[in-house]
């Protein structure tokens, strides 16, 4: 059966090719929208498979796929663009954004979290300490052992003069120590590595240590020569050592002259200075 003929529009209308193009869409919309409301006939495909959708056109499924495509995008546009504003701080998504926990961001390819890369561990070929501090140890006969906290130098040597420490309390005397027979003299409260033993209960155990080095000294005439003197160098102990009333830099030599006057901590003992060729 062919459609019914549609006249003409009449002449002097508005009437245009584009308006009949638009009736033609509407009426095939609502033929399209009956066909999907109205039930499907008994023993066709549809009732046979009542969970598939049924068939819809492809060019009204087309634009509604787009149109939901492009609604999507823009979504996705405008939070990204409220992220950047906000991590900028040009923006505030309220106090939910802030509580709310955003899940980690995934690698579009994988779908998975990406992990971040973890640095190789270097291989380190320096100085563990562990060689020189068994080289340091001292042990006693009862099984305990001590690390010293003092190495001599290079430019260590044997005094070429006859040095001593007369020791004074007050005005008591209370004798003579000979610090000539080797290089360094450690002091300090420990018995089993101290040289000059001292029981002040302010002095460390480590306290200081007198070293004798060779160094170059000018004479009158401005010629150098090695010269051996005595140093003093404070193990930074915990109350300091005095010469001459005056405070050591801790970790660093102090050249000492005849005549100066030692104190270890709080100590009133007072160890002088002398060589035995002035005594």
């Amino acid at each position: 059966m062919e459609p019914p003929s549609r006249s003409p529009p009449p002449k002097g209308s508005s009437y245009s090719r584009r308006d009949e193009d638009r009736d033609r869409d509407r009426r095939r919309d609502d033929r399209d929208r009956r066909r999907r409301d109205s039930p499907p006939p008994r023993g066709s495909r549809d009732n046979r498979y009542p969970d598939k959708p049924r068939p819809r056109d492809d060019y009204y499924s087309s634009r509604r796929d787009d149109r939901r495509d492009r609604d999507r995008r823009d979504d996705r546009r405008d939070d990204r663009r409220d992220d950047r504003r906000y991590r900028d701080g040009r923006g505030d998504r309220g106090d939910d954004y802030r509580r709310r926990s955003r899940s980690p961001r995934r690698d579009s390819r994988s779908g998975s979290a990406a992990p971040s890369p973890k640095p190789a561990d270097k291989p380190n070929f320096g100085n563990s300490g562990l060689l020189a501090a068994a080289t340091n140890t001292v042990k006693a006969s009862d099984g305990t052992s001590t690390v010293l906290k003092y190495n001599e130098p290079p430019e260590a040597r044997k005094p070429t003069q006859g040095w001593r420490l007369f020791v004074f309390k007050g005005k008591e005397d209370l004798g003579s120590l000979q610090i000539a027979k080797q290089s360094c003299y450690l002091v300090g409260r420990d018995q089993l590595v101290a040289d000059i033993p001292i029981d002040h209960p302010s002095c460390s155990k480590q306290h200081a240590a007198i070293q004798y080095r060779q160094v170059q000294d000018k004479d009158e005439w401005g010629t150098s020569k090695p010269v051996v003197k005595p140093f003093i160098i404070d193990l930074e102990s915990t109350n300091g050592t005095f010469v001459n009333d005056k405070p050591v830099p801790a970790s660093r030599y102090y050249e000492l002259k005849p005549s100066d006057v030692i104190k270890f901590g709080q100590s009133t003992r007072e160890y002088v200075l002398l060589n035995e060729d002035d005594v």
